[in-house]
C-alpha cells in the first residue's frame, strides 16, 4: 500500500536523531543542519523516555559523530546500570523456575531477560519487572511460593462477584528487600473477551537456550502476537516495544500461523498498525505474507498512535491529565473489532464494584447487584452533575 503520510516526520527533529541513532546510522548533517534548535538535553529524554539508551549508548560510542561528553557520560551510566539489573534480573529467573518446576508449577516468562536473545545482548534490552503467565487455577499455589521467596502482594484492586478473572489479567508482586517487581498474569491481556488458552500455549511453549535453568517462554509466533497486543495497548508510547517488533520481523516465523491467531482472536488492523509503524520508524522490511494487514483502517491506527509518540506522553502516568485520559479511552476502543466492542458494551451490564461502595449488600445478596446497576449508575451520574 502506498502511503504519502510519513509518520516519522510527525516525530521532533531529536526523536528522528534518535531513531537513526538507534539503527547504527547517527547522520551528523541531521544536527548540523538544525544546530540552532538542536537540543542535547531532549535527545538525553527521549532515549531515556523511549528505553532505548542501551542500544544508543554502544552505537555513539562506536560513531565519528562528535557528541557531547556530559550526554555520553550520562548515557554510559545508565549502560552501565542496566547491564547490572538484567544480570540479576536473569539470575532471579534462573532460580524462581527452578523453584516453579520443582512445584510443578505451570509458567510462562513473558518478557524481561527473555526479550533480550532478540538483541544478541543482555545489556541492549531493559525491563523493569519481571513477568509471567499462570493458569488460573495455579494462583493461589504461586502466591504461596512467592511469598516464601520474600515477595509481598500489592494491594488487589476491587472486585465484585469474581470479576477479576476477566476484566484484570494480572496482580503485582515486590520483594521485601530488593523491591524488585514480579507480575503475575492469568490472561494475556485485560478483559472482557476469548483469548488463546493456556493449555495451548504451553504446548507450543520453548525452553529459553541461552539461559540455565527450566526457564519455559511463549513459542516465537505466540510472543509476536502478544508483543503487537501489548505495545498497541499501550499506544506504543515507547519505541523499544517497536524495535522489538523489527527484530522479530527478521526471524523466520511461521506467518500463517500468526495472521491465523490474530484473525481469530484480536482485530487485524491491530497487527497492522505495529507493521506500519516499525516499517516507517525503524525501516524494516516486511515479510510478504504479511503486507495485507497494513490497509486504511490500520494506517489510521497508527496516527493515533503518534499522539503518544509526538510528546512525552505516558498514558499510565498518575495523576492522568483529564485529555490524555479521554483521548486514551477513545484509542482502546478504536482498537478493538466489532465483535469485541459487543462484548465490551455488554460486560458494562455486569456489576462493577463501585457498585458496591454506592449500595452496600452482604455477600449472599451481591446477585442483586444485576438488578440494582441501571439505577446506581444513574444516581452516580446525577450524584456528579450536581456536585459541579
Amino acid at each position: 500500500m502506498r502511503r504519502e503520510y510519513r509518520f516519522e516526520e510527525k516525530l521532533s527533529l531529536e526523536c528522528r536523531y534518535l531513531l537513526k541513532c538507534v539503527m547504527n546510522q547517527p547522520d551528523i548533517d541531521m544536527v548540523h543542519a538544525k544546530k540552532k534548535q538542536w537540543d542535547w538535553d531532549l535527545f538525553f529524554d527521549y532515549a531515556i523516555h523511549h528505553r532505548l539508551y542501551p542500544v544508543l549508548y554502544p552505537s555513539i560510542k562506536s560513531s565519528n559523530v562528535d557528541f557531547p561528553k556530559t550526554i555520553i557520560a550520562a548515557l554510559e551510566e545508565r549502560y552501565q546500570a542496566n547491564t547490572f539489573k538484567m544480570l540479576y534480573f536473569t539470575s532471579e529467573m534462573e532460580r524462581l523456575s527452578v523453584r516453579f518446576f520443582e512445584q510443578k508449577l505451570h509458567v510462562l516468562f513473558l518478557k524481561g531477560p527473555i526479550l533480550a536473545e532478540l538483541y544478541g545482548d543482555l545489556s541492549l534490552r531493559t525491563s523493569s519487572d519481571l513477568d509471567v503467565l499462570v493458569p488460573i487455577n495455579e494462583l493461589s499455589k504461586l502466591d504461596q511460593l512467592l511469598k516464601e521467596e520474600g515477595f509481598i502482594r500489592e494491594e488487589p484492586l476491587p472486585t465484585i462477584l469474581n470479576d477479576w478473572k476477566w476484566r484484570q489479567h494480572h496482580t503485582v508482586y515486590k520483594h521485601e528487600e530488593s523491591d524488585m517487581k514480579f507480575e503475575v498474569h492469568w490472561r494475556l491481556h485485560p478483559g472482557p473477551g476469548k483469548e488463546i488458552s493456556f493449555d495451548t500455549l504451553w504446548t507450543r511453549k520453548r525452553q529459553h537456550s541461552q539461559i540455565n535453568g527450566h526457564v519455559y517462554c511463549l513459542g516465537y509466533e505466540d510472543l509476536f502476537v502478544f508483543l503487537i497486543i501489548h505495545g498497541a495497548r499501550h499506544g506504543w508510547f515507547r519505541l523499544r516495544w517497536l524495535l522489538d517488533i523489527h527484530h522479530m520481523l527478521h526471524m523466520d516465523l511461521n506467518w500463517e500461523v500468526v495472521c491465523a491467531q490474530i484473525k481469530q482472536y484480536y482485530h487485524p488492523a491491530v497487527a497492522g498498525q505495529a507493521l506500519i509503524l516499525t516499517s516507517e520508524m525503524f525501516r524494516t522490511k516486511i515479510p510478504e505474507k504479511l503486507t495485507h494487514l497494513m490497509n486504511r483502517k490500520a494506517e489510521r491506527l497508527s496516527r493515533t498512535a503518534l499522539y503518544y509518540l509526538e510528546d512525552l506522553v505516558d498514558p499510565h502516568s498518575e495523576p492522568l491529565p483529564h485529555e490524555i485520559s479521554v483521548y486514551n479511552r477513545r484509542y482502546l476502543f478504536s482498537l478493538m473489532s466489532l465483535k469485541k466492542k459487543c462484548v465490551v458494551m455488554m460486560s458494562y451490564l455486569y456489576p462493577y464494584p463501585e457498585d458496591a461502595r454506592t449500595l452496600k449488600l452482604p455477600r449472599k445478596l451481591h446477585y442483586l447487584y444485576f438488578l440494582l446497576r441501571p439505577f446506581l449508575w444513574v444516581w452516580r451520574k446525577t450524584r456528579r452533575v450536581a456536585s459541579i
